[in-house]
Parts: structure tokens; sequence; C-alpha cells
């Protein structure tokens, strides 16, 4: 091997060393700084990731007091959760967060969780609530499904009491489709004269 075959070969392995390390060092960093950012639940999302930075919450925002008083209130997003749940899981909705600050001014004017929950509906009617108040109309909503369900069941029950009553009363014999039926000889003849004809 001559000296120019020789440079040839070494700047051929520098070039893939090069090479290999530039494909190579990304992963290792990235393998790296993949425990970035966890915590005893997992990864943490980044909520400005949607451009809607949030500033850092008030423990007090979180109280076991607020947070009762949204787990009843519904978020109005479209997404069936409670408030709570919807501003603590869902970083893309607008509405819960509102709905939050909202719960937060009336109770720091001194008013009581059930003067909260009459405040919002007062203002957005009976869907801010996750459960309809069981009184008037709403009552329907609660007992016709029950009332349904035991309905049905004791059709149900009717019908099958009924039918077992037809087939004890018509006695063995007496129907084709009763379980202790025989035929007759006079049936088994024709039985036998229709099968010769079709062998024929």
């Amino acid at each position: 091997m001559n000296e120019s075959e020789h440079g040839a070969a070494q700047d051929r392995r520098a070039f893939l060393r090069a090479g290999f390390a530039a494909v190579t060092l990304p992963l290792v960093t990235q393998a790296q700084d993949s425990l970035s950012g966890r915590g005893s639940v997992g990864t943490l999302r980044d909520p400005e990731a949607l451009g809607r930075p949030r500033q850092p919450t008030d423990p007090r925002e979180n109280a076991s007091e607020i947070q009762a008083i949204e787990l009843r209130l519904a978020c109005n997003c479209g997404c069936t959760l409670d408030v709570f749940t919807c501003r603590t899981t869902d970083f893309s909705c607008t509405y819960s967060p509102r709905l939050h600050r909202e719960v937060l001014a009336l109770r720091q004017k001194g008013l009581t969780a059930q003067q909260v929950l009459d405040a919002f509906v007062a203002k957005y009617g009976e869907k801010a609530l996750m459960a309809p108040k069981p009184e008037g109309f709403n009552l329907a909503g609660y007992l016709v499904p029950g009332v349904a369900i035991v309905a049905a069941g004791a059709a149900l029950f009717a019908v099958i009491s009924r039918r077992r009553s037809a087939l004890a009363a018509a006695g063995p014999g007496e129907t084709a489709d009763a379980p202790g039926y025989t035929p007759s000889p006079e049936e088994l003849n024709q039985l036998q004269r229709a099968l010769d004809e079709v062998e024929d």
C-alpha cells in the first residue's frame, strides 16, 4: 500500500468516525436527558407548548373546599367533566380556568359553598351543575330510569311465567313442540312413506 492509498484509507476512516459520532451523539444525549421533567407520577407535560402559559397556582387555590365546589360544577367546554378534573387534566381547555377563577372570586367575597353553587346556577342555569337538583321535573331524571328497569324486569318475569304455565298445562304428547311428545304410529307411517318417495 503506497502513501496515497494509505492517506485515502485514513480519510475514509476519519469520515466514517465523524459520521458515526454525528449520529450517535444526539441519541446518547437524548437518553441522558430522558429523565428530566420526571416526577413521582411520570413525565410532566408542558402547558406552555399549547401557547397559553399559566401562572403558578397558589396552594390555597387547590384547597379541599375549592375542590369540593368544583367537583359539583360542570365544565361547559363540552368535555362532560367537572371543573376541577378538567382544569387539572386538560391544559388545552380555556373554560375551566375561567370558571375556577370565578369560584375563587366568589369564595374571596365570603360566599359559602352552597352560595357559590347558587350563583353559578343563577348565571349559567341548571346546566352549571354536574347533577340537577332532585326537585320538580328533575325528579323524573332520577326516577324514570329505575322505574323503567323494574317494569321491564316485571314484564319479562310475567312472560316467562305465562309460557311455563302454558307448557305445563298442555301436558306431554299434546303438542309437537312439547318436551315429552311421542308420535303416533299413523304419523310414523306417513313419515316413512314420504321418505320412500324421496328415495325413489
